[in-house]
């Protein structure tokens, strides 16, 4: 994190890239509101980082933002912008916030999100923070990620409702969850929702002791048996697993892919809370002449980490969670 002497911060952009996040709507709105309240001029960034090139900027007020923070998503959109990855595109990027004469840039995303603002404050000497907008809570820095706890909330209702009818027929569920690199949803969401069995990428699956395990639960009279796979485990997707317990044991199984119904949906009151606080602080942070790091929660505070930090790696997954799913399943 750099402090740049004698800024004075006028205006501030606001953007959100990467995937979507529920939870992000709340940090625009935070942003644009804690930003006027401050006197300063604040401007969404329509569609993310192609947006920002293309100048697709407008002015925001604080009625602009209203009604807003319960919706899911991103009213500002987002897209995928390969041109970020080059020094032309970046260049772009910022000629177009001097011409708006913005030189502070409030960026809700991931890590990838995250590498494309630090290109920016280093190349091109721009305020830029960051905020942790990803349902995957694998951002270095911080407790939970904005839109995590919504995801958990989302995917454990579902599993809810298949425990209904798992135990209605007597059937086995497997149930994919997103994570491809990282299980943090998984582990939650096996706990909270009494799974039987969870696996994810941070631990080697051995399908030979599922195996095992599902025939003695359901010799042992088990009724249903809820299975949560992260999408990355090292064991292959849901479908793939689910394949292979079936010829091994021949029970009758079901497979359900959450997916993207894990990104959708109204935000949960935590991550309205989360997003809000972040969102104002992030123009706190650009109004004290603070860029170059990304903002999260540490054990109920604020706190600033350095995107080469932030960037360096995922935020691993708390292995006794793992435990803690497995010593109390049924």
């Amino acid at each position: 994190m750099v402090r740049v002497v004698g800024s004075h911060v006028k205006k501030v952009a606001v953007l959100t890239s990467g995937g979507d996040a529920p939870g992000m709507n709340a940090a625009v709105r935070a942003v644009v509101r804690r930003g006027a309240n401050l006197g300063l001029e604040v401007f969404g960034v329509r569609d993310g980082y192609r947006g920002l090139i293309f100048g697709n900027l407008t002015p925001y007020s604080a009625n602009d933002v209203g009604n807003i923070i319960q919706r899911g998503g991103t009213v500002l959109g987002t897209s995928r912008c390969p041109e970020m990855h080059t020094e032309p595109g970046r260049a772009q990027a910022a000629a177009v916030l001097h011409q708006h004469g913005i030189h502070a840039l409030v960026v809700i995303g991931g890590d990838g999100s995250f590498r494309g603002a630090e290109a920016l404050a280093k190349e091109h000497g721009l305020l830029v923070v960051g905020l942790p907008g990803t349902i995957d809570n694998d951002i270095v820095g911080t407790d939970y990620t904005i839109g995590f706890d919504t995801a958990v909330n989302t995917a454990m209702d579902a599993i809810d409702r298949l425990r209904d009818t798992a135990e209605s027929h007597q059937r086995l569920f497997f149930v994919e969850v997103m994570g491809r690199t990282t299980g943090h949803i998984a582990a939650h969401v096996a706990i909270a929702g009494g799974a039987e069995f969870v696996l994810v990428p941070e631990t080697e699956s051995h399908l030979n002791e599922l195996v095992e395990d599902l025939q003695q639960g359901i010799e042992g009279g088990r009724r249903s048996t809820i299975v949560i796979v992260a999408e990355g485990d090292d064991a292959g997707g849901a479908i793939a697993i689910a394949k292979q317990v079936q010829e091994k044991t021949g029970f009758d199984s079901r497979v359900t892919i959450l997916g993207h119904i894990q990104r959708g949906g109204r935000p949960t009151a935590f991550d309205r809370v989360l997003a809000t606080r972040l969102g104002a602080h992030a123009v706190e942070t650009l109004a004290s002449g603070q860029s170059g790091c990304a903002l999260g929660e540490q054990g109920g505070r604020i706190v600033a980490t350095p995107f080469n930090q932030a960037c360096a790696g995922h935020r691993g997954l708390n292995l006794e969670l793992i435990e803690l799913a497995r010593d109390v399943a049924g």
